[in-house]
């Protein structure tokens, strides 16, 4: 009789789930079982999206890979050949999910459900005959695939697949294996400032926000506790490593006209001051600025709020356009509620081959999702790796099964 394959699946994630369901069509005779170390899958896709799944993204307004993905666009350039968007789109369409594109790119389920999503893939695992064992965390990982668990027990596989996070990954190390220290990406940051957070609440379309030479531009939410929205979350995973390095407290500078440069800024503020000579100043903001956060940065340019457009005098007028162009701060900390979903950190990539996920130090091993060192921004790019990537780890495995 023919010996029938045993591929374990470490983790219960997107990644290790749907690499699980994929290769459960891909290979119907081979025994899969996921081991989770949580009492049950999913539960990450479960929240994403604050609830609604944000499942990927249609990429039509990404120039480069390196601008959504701060850590593994060479892996994702490989594993989007192998398992694109639209692939995305089509797999969970054939499943009886409708889809929808919102703003930027960024698809969701009709139902505005995650958990839609999660059903989705409990249903095609069951339907494949994959067994899901939780509250099994990994421990150990030995040479021909022998595991051990928190718990005593102990498995041995043909293959192996390790989809947890970057974290739990580390019981890779012992094998020689390059292991990157996780640390958060995508948070908010935490600024000192009474005056800035009294303005909570106020959100602003488009700034440009620059920590060192790294910077984002799209809408900022500021916040009780400082600043977050769009912006300051694609900052965080740009500078998710240096900000870990320098403890959470760096210098911010903010432009608060997006990409406006001085000299246009300048020009704006002139043509105002001509069009509103007796007009207060505080009643008049420049366009795309809300008319709380414009009072505060007027105080922060010391003009005072009742002087009319004609008083503002040249070094108002100067004072004004540094404050709208190069506002700073200083970021004393991440957000205090420990929400991040993403970390930076896994299974180094130089350790796998690019295209089929796998060890290039033990065939036999692969690795896909929050295991390796891929995360991105916001807007449905971090699903879209652990899609990506676990279904090609899926086909490589069946590949040396055929």
């Amino acid at each position: 009789m023919e010996k029938r394959p045993v591929i374990a699946v470490v983790g219960g994630g997107a990644a290790g789930c749907f690499a699980a369901a994929n290769l459960s069509r891909m290979l119907p005779k081979a025994k899969i079982i996921i081991f989770e170390a949580g009492k049950k899958p999913l539960v990450k896709v479960g929240l994403t999206g604050g609830g609604r799944c944000n499942l990927t993204n249609t990429f039509e307004s990404v120039d480069s890979l390196e601008k959504v993905y701060p850590r593994g666009s060479s892996v994702m350039k490989r594993a989007i050949r192998t398992f694109s968007p639209e692939d995305v789109a089509s797999w969970f369409r054939g499943e009886g999910v409708s889809l929808k594109v919102e703003e930027e790119g960024r698809v969701f389920p009709c139902s505005d459900d995650a958990l839609e999503i999660v059903s989705c893939l409990l249903s095609v695992l069951k339907e494949g005959g994959v067994e899901i064992i939780t509250g099994k965390r990994l421990t150990s990982l030995s040479e021909g695939f022998r595991m051990s668990f928190s718990d005593g027990s102990s498995f041995e596989s043909d293959f192996a697949l390790v989809a947890t996070g970057g974290g739990a990954s580390e019981f890779l190390k012992p094998l020689g294996i390059e292991v990157i220290p996780p640390v958060p990406s995508l948070f908010s940051f935490r600024i000192d400032d009474k005056n800035l957070c009294a303005l909570s609440g106020c959100s602003i379309k488009n700034v440009t926000l620059r920590i060192g030479k790294l910077s984002s531009e799209g809408p900022l939410l500021i916040t009780d506790w400082g600043l977050s929205g769009p912006a300051t979350l694609k900052l965080s995973s740009y500078a998710a490593r240096h900000l870990s390095e320098h403890s959470y407290k760096e210098h911010l500078s903010i432009n608060w006209l997006g990409g406006i440069n001085e000299s246009i800024t300048r020009d704006a503020l002139q043509d105002l001051l001509k069009a509103n000579l007796r007009k207060m100043i505080s009643s008049s903001p420049i366009e795309g600025i809300p008319s709380r956060l414009w009072t505060y940065l007027l105080s922060k340019a010391l003009i005072r709020s009742d002087l009319r457009w004609g008083e503002a005098g040249s070094k108002g007028i100067n004072r004004l356009v540094e404050t709208l162009i190069n506002d700073n701060y200083t970021i004393t900390g991440k957000n205090r509620f420990k929400a991040e979903f993403v970390t930076a950190g896994g299974v180094a990539l130089s350790e796998i081959n690019l295209s089929t996920m796998e060890s290039k130090k033990f065939p036999g091993l692969f690795l896909a999702g929050e295991a390796l060192d891929i995360d991105a921004v916001t807007g449905g790019f971090n699903l879209q790796a652990a899609w990506s990537t676990g279904f090609a780890a899926a086909k490589a495995i069946a590949e040396k099964l055929f």
